[in-house]
């Protein structure tokens, strides 16, 4: 057991004994450590000024990723490098070529939210060589300008590279000590710290964590706390005992068994998008389109699905593609249906002392059409008010098999089983789709919220239906957006 949070600001070594479970990384910045570049704009993961960069060891290698710090505890960063606005410009005062960027397009106005597209532009830097129009605008989704400052913003991704390829900057000349230092700060120790009573645990195994879990099965278990921190942020609520899984060996592997990816819980949108995007191509867009950026790289799978949330974008999307859940406690490990898995609104068939261990992707069966279509007020960066998943197999004409699930319809992510009924079996045909849009209501009674009315996600489920169709029928019918800068930047 370990009482001290150690890890790196910029290249000074910080170790803290005694923190508050959910102290965020903004507020030490800012409040700590003076550190007051990091700005807070929305204090819950959407604004991106108060983006950080975290570095973090990866197959010897130090990773870079863009975080938003006010929904992060500081104590998430043992073992890893965080990087502010203040640790870009040289010793002698120069400054960084993304900085320089900036200068040169004119990509400030205010200058509120500089620090934090500084520091997403810089995570894209170090993390592609070559980016395109469409991942510097993906990389940019998380960071508001109230001024719309955009244009040039994007201008200055595109010329930082022209200042200076990103394997000459120091960053990358200090890339093997650094890695060597953060390599002495990795142990398999479980960290324990907290203040007032209340406290954090950072288990680095899966056995332990499990123990810990039986110890304390009413604990608050945290992953990527791009929910949590808000509970902290925006309802002041106080958690007494956190488990927080981003040490845990092993925990986002996602390994291919031939018939099936088997993703550990821990594995980030991140870490899954591309596997599981080359597998099932819309599925890999509805991951691109959760959160943004800051979001993505570190939110879990597992977190997402323990979550248990109705307009989680995840499950819909599993339990079409006929997804396996595992969970695991310290007596063992069972699995079902991830459908299974959701009970009602808030409950889930979790057990005291028990966690998601892993969930089985299997890959698509031959023939299997799948499509993921998922229904915002804007396109990127928001939360689903429908979110509609199919999987169909035809055999000739005919719809040999069905699987279809919608997370915003009901209390719980949940297969539209009527709808299925309806399809399997008959003619492949306007009017067996149009049966099964009937029959849409029989599986669902949607609420009304402020996303949406009942009436309109009971009629755009129902429209999506016959999307899928006008897909599957009409290779050539223009029914997506994506990729169509013209939307952006005309």
């Amino acid at each position: 057991m370990r009482d001290c949070v150690r890890f790196l600001l910029g290249d000074r070594l910080i170790e803290i004994r005694e923190v508050d479970p959910t102290l965020t990384v903004l507020d030490w910045l800012r409040l700590d450590q003076r550190k007051v570049g990091t700005k807070e704009g929305c204090a819950e993961g959407d604004c991106g000024a108060c983006t950080v960069v975290v570095g973090r060891l990866e197959d010897g290698q130090v990773r870079y990723e863009a975080v938003n710090a006010c929904i992060r505890f500081v104590a998430t960063l043992d073992g890893c490098q965080v990087l502010t606005v203040e640790h870009l410009k040289g010793a002698d005062g120069s400054l960084h070529p993304v900085q320089q960027a900036l200068v040169d397009c004119h990509g400030s106005q205010c200058g509120f939210c500089t620090p934090g597209f500084v520091m997403s532009m810089f995570a894209l830097y170090k993390g592609e060589e070559a980016p395109d129009g469409a991942a510097v605008d993906d990389a940019l989704a998380g960071n508001l300008c109230r001024c719309t400052g955009y244009a040039p913003i994007v201008a200055a991704s595109e010329r930082m590279y022209a200042l200076g390829a990103p394997a000459a900057d120091r960053f990358a000349a200090e890339a093997a000590a650094m890695a060597e230092r953060l390599a002495g700060l990795q142990d398999d120790e479980t960290l324990r710290v907290g203040k007032g009573g209340r406290l954090f645990h950072a288990p680095a195994t899966l056995e332990a964590f499990a123990d810990l879990l039986a110890e304390h099965p009413d604990a608050r278990i945290v992953s990527g706390a791009t929910d949590v921190g808000l509970w902290v942020t925006k309802f002041q609520r106080v958690l007494d005992v956190v488990i927080y899984t981003g040490r845990i060996r092993g925990f986002r592997e996602i390994r291919d068994t031939g018939t099936a990816l088997e993703i550990s819980a821990g594995a980030t949108y991140t870490d899954i998008k591309d596997p599981v995007g080359a597998l099932y191509p819309d599925f890999g867009e509805l991951i691109r389109r959760i959160g943004a950026v800051q979001v993505r790289n570190v939110g879990t799978i597992g977190g997402n699905i323990a979550n248990g949330s109705p307009i989680g974008d995840t499950p819909p999307a599993l339990i079409a593609a006929g997804a396996t859940l595992v969970l695991r406690s310290k007596d063992g490990r069972r699995s079902m249906p991830i459908e299974d898995f959701f009970i009602d609104y808030g409950k889930q068939d979790r057990r005291a002392g028990e966690f998601v261990e892993a969930v089985v992707l299997p890959k698509p069966a031959p023939g299997a059409r799948f499509r993921a279509y998922k229904i915002t007020k804007r396109f990127d960066q928001d939360i689903s008010a429908v979110c509609a998943c199919f999987s169909v197999r035809i055999d000739g004409g005919t719809v040999a098999e069905a699987r279809i699930a919608y997370g915003g319809m009901a209390a719980t992510p949940k297969r539209a089983v009527e709808a299925e009924r309806a399809l399997v079996g008959k003619p492949w045909s306007e009017a067996t789709v149009r049966d099964a849009m009937a029959a849409l209501s029989r599986d669902f009674t949607p609420l009304t919220d402020w996303r949406a009315s009942a009436s309109y996600r009971m009629t755009v489920g129902a429209n999506l239906l016959m999307k899928l169709y006008v897909e599957t029928t009409d290779p050539g019918a223009d029914t997506r957006l994506v990729g169509d800068r013209r939307l952006v930047h005309a």
